[in-house]
């Protein structure tokens, strides 16, 4: 009888098996599911007109359209997968100064694989900014990041 009793006994339930299963990231060789060796890269640039000392040049306000420019010729050639742009608001205190310097900023974030190609593409995206707009220089910050896609 305790035998038969154990043959009737009705199965565990069990949950789904999509209810089990964990997540996974998909990748390919340019978007990893995850990644490490990158950097995030910020360039800050100076798009206002400048209020610094009148004993030196002072640069124009750089329009919508020419900053728009410069990001598709300059900018999205170099780094096709994707940036970031934000509206920001800057000051820096030029050598022999005596009041800071302030206008409006555009910062670039732009997450990629930390080598010598892409720290070169940077430098050429300062320089033609220089160049370009006649500016004494473009701030590049660095700091190392794990990305996920």
């Amino acid at each position: 009888m305790l035998a038969l009793g154990a043959c009737t006994t009705t199965p565990a339930t069990r949950a789904p098996a999509a209810a089990t299963a964990t997540a996974t990231l998909q990748g390919d060789a340019l978007r990893p599911a995850q990644a490490g060796g990158w950097v995030r890269s910020e360039l800050y640039f100076g798009v206002g007109e400048e209020s610094g000392a009148a004993d030196r040049p002072q640069t124009e306000g750089i329009s919508d359209e020419k900053w728009r420019a410069f990001l598709d010729k300059e900018v999205t050639p170099r780094f096709p997968d994707g940036l970031t742009v934000f509206d920001a608001y800057g000051q820096w205190l030029f050598r022999g100064a005596a009041e800071p310097n302030r206008l409006k900023t555009k910062v670039l974030v732009v997450l990629h694989e930390d080598s010598p190609k892409r720290r070169a593409d940077i430098e050429a995206i300062r320089l033609a900014w220089k160049q370009a707009t006649g500016h004494q220089s473009v701030l590049w910050s660095r700091q190392p990041v794990d990305v996920s896609f």
